[in-house]
């Protein structure tokens, strides 16, 4: 009875038998390649098993295995090839080629992906979105208070070689290296200064030393920014502080007022005194020219007495008269001088009179009225005067 191959035949008569199965295969095989395989028989009548196509199923394993040598590396990005764990070249955007698995594998690196550190909080996807690390925000700044930062840290790469191989673990090195950046600048500013004036200023210290410490361990890592996400003082003290705060503002809103009154006040006191201190200067320089005007005029006046002492002593004397009765309406007449006619201006000196009663009961008078006056006075004077002469000559 015929055996078919199994691990048991159908009527149970024992195990399969192994030429059998081999004879079988082989009739597959060669069915699959384009052979002809012997038909199912008597042991004596199959024909002979014809052996197995090894080279062209080696061929198309070899082809195979050599087309999965090539790879595509994107634009932006980086092929590191790697000979049995070992650096061997890196390779730019476009289609390469390299030894297939397992003698060289390749990485690809996008060197532009912009790579983000968060540091004393983590975002996540939910309803809150952040939550909090205390142990990497908490800080102690120069004048001894703490504060609670959260920054971002974005980088990209700038060196594939160092990144890959410079360092273990390259994004836990750069999240140490920000945390001992940011506290050694906090540790060296005033809370204030963290707080409110200087965050940008911060922020920029610590990208700096940052980038110094990574191109010191040769971590091929590029500083793009560092963002000060949130920055303020713990919760347990935010209410008292909340309170300074409030106190700073008012004592800067006082400042700002009496700094508005002092700008109002001060210029008007300035032109008030630069108005007195001109009014002196001028009241100085008019009594030193009168002065110097005085001194002068007393000099020439001495040199003319010395020269005619009778004669200037009259003319003095008729000057001074002139001056005094410039302001009077009284007419002084000479009875000696008996023959001379003197014409007197009775409706003026009336009016001059009247004039100077008003005066007593109105000190202010027109100015028009004071020049007539003044005039009608000297031509009286004048005529005064010329009768005096006369009788000066008549005498001698």
């Amino acid at each position: 009875m015929r055996k078919f191959p199994g691990f048991w035949n159908k009527n149970n008569e024992g195990p399969p038998d192994l030429d059998e199965v081999f004879k079988d295969l082989n009739q597959k095989l060669n069915r699959m390649f384009g052979g002809k395989g012997g038909q199912g028989g008597p042991k004596g009548n199959s024909p002979a098993p014809q052996p197995l196509p090894i080279a062209p199923i080696l061929g198309l394993v070899a082809l195979i295995w050599l087309g999965s040598g090539f790879y595509i590396v994107d634009q932006g990005s980086r092929g590191v090839v790697l000979r049995f764990g070992k650096h061997v070249e890196t390779t730019t955007p476009g289609p390469r080629w390299h030894l297939p698995f397992p003698i060289e594998t390749v990485e690809n690196v996008n060197l532009e992906q912009v790579r983000t550190i968060e540091l004393g909080y983590r975002s996540f996807e939910g309803e809150s979105g952040r939550s909090k690390e205390p142990r990497e925000s908490l800080m102690l700044t120069d004048d001894e208070n703490i504060i609670d930062l959260q920054v971002a840290v974005q980088y990209n790469l700038k060196s594939v070689e160092d990144f890959q191989f410079s360092n273990r673990s390259t994004e836990e090195s750069v999240r140490g290296i920000a945390e001992t950046a940011i506290r050694e600048i906090a540790g060296k500013s005033k809370m204030d200064f963290v707080l409110y004036e200087g965050r940008d200023e911060v922020a920029a210290k610590a990208k700096k030393l940052m980038q110094e410490m990574l191109d010191r361990y040769k971590s091929g890592v590029h500083v793009v920014n560092v963002t000060m996400q949130n920055a303020q003082p713990p919760e347990q003290v935010q209410a008292a502080f909340d309170d300074a705060v409030k106190a700073k503002q008012d004592l800067e809103r006082q400042k700002n007022e009496g700094q508005a009154y002092a700008n109002d006040v001060i210029p008007k006191a300035r032109g008030t005194a630069a108005r007195l201190s001109e009014e002196a200067s001028g009241y100085k320089l008019r009594v030193e020219n009168e002065a110097k005007g005085n001194a002068d005029r007393f000099e020439q006046i001495l040199t003319q007495y010395n020269k005619a002492p009778e004669v200037t002593r009259q003319r003095l004397y008729i000057d001074a008269q002139e001056h005094i009765l410039a302001n009077t309406s009284k007419v002084l007449v000479d009875q000696k001088g008996g023959n001379s006619l003197l014409y007197l201006p009775l409706d003026k000196l009336m009016g001059a009179s009247g004039a100077g009663g008003g005066s007593n009961a109105a000190p202010a008078a027109e100015k028009p009225a004071q020049e007539s006056s003044q005039s009608s006075d000297a031509g009286v004077l004048d005529r005064t005067r010329d009768a005096m002469r006369s009788r000066d000559r008549e005498y001698r």
